[in-house]
């Protein structure tokens, strides 16, 4: 999408691009759920656009995987599958270390001091238990790291990577006939105080420009998130060797 659209709303203009933002948050967040009709008239009355910036702003999010269009049903919110999910989880494992190395190597003191001080804010939130703070933290102290990458383009990945794998994660439906795993959850509010301790422990890699430890340090994040998820979806139920099964769930 070029992003030059706009419209007019109260006498401001109103890029595509933001349309497009708007959209996409409403769905990572849930507004929109899985399955359910994005029409453009809707839309466009919601967010107080014309459908010009509304249709572009649905091409862009269906080619993120974010909307599929249905045969006499028009845009949709996408039904991610529980594959899908193990997939961006294997990507994350693989570029997040890639990332946290070139930061290492490409940090400037800018990055640092706002690594820093996210770190410290996060720290703070998670020992007093305002866990509903963290998200957008988490959020701007990862899309900062992928920008000390000195990539735009490793960090373009890395921020809609991290953005889809989240609303996945959340909407993915558990897998039929699925047993709980047994073992217990994470507590939430000891779990936060440990990611923001992961995190300092990144940044002070970083800062050394230890490539090879922000790398190591990185890639066990990663593989944390994602014994944790596969901890907390069902177990899915083997099928009969006399049954056809093409997606069993498994990770």
């Amino acid at each position: 999408m070029s992003g030059d659209t706009t419209a007019v709303q109260g006498g401001r203009r109103i890029s595509a691009h933001a349309v497009c933002t708007a959209i996409r948050d409403d769905i990572v967040s849930g507004t929109y759920q899985p399955g359910s009709r994005l029409t453009e008239e809707l839309l466009a009355r919601r967010y107080g656009v014309s459908r010009v910036p509304v249709r572009e702003a649905l091409r862009t999010l269906e080619s993120e995987g974010f909307v599929t269009t249905r045969r006499h049903a028009g845009a949709c919110v996408a039904q991610p599958s529980e594959r899908e999910a193990a997939d961006l989880l294997d990507i994350r494992a693989l570029l997040e270390p890639l990332g946290a190395a070139r930061a290492a190597q490409r940090r400037t003191e800018a990055h640092l001091k706002v690594l820093r001080g996210l770190v410290r804010l996060g720290r703070e939130r998670a020992r007093h238990g305002r866990l509903g703070e963290l998200r957008p933290l988490g959020d701007w102290f990862h899309e900062t790291l992928a920008q000390a990458s000195g990539s735009p383009s490793l960090a373009a990945m890395l921020v809609q990577l991290r953005r889809k794998t989240a609303w996945v994660f959340a909407a993915a439906p558990a897998p039929p006939g699925g047993a709980r795993r047994p073992d217990p959850a994470p507590d939430p509010a000891a779990r936060a105080v440990e990611t923001w301790a992961e995190h300092g422990a990144l940044v002070d890699a970083v800062a050394r420009g230890d490539a090879d430890r922000a790398r190591a340090l990185a890639a066990a994040h990663t593989e944390r998130a994602l014994a944790e998820y596969r901890s907390r979806r069902p177990i899915p139920v083997r099928a009969s060797k006399h049954s056809v099964n093409t997606a069993s769930g498994r990770n």
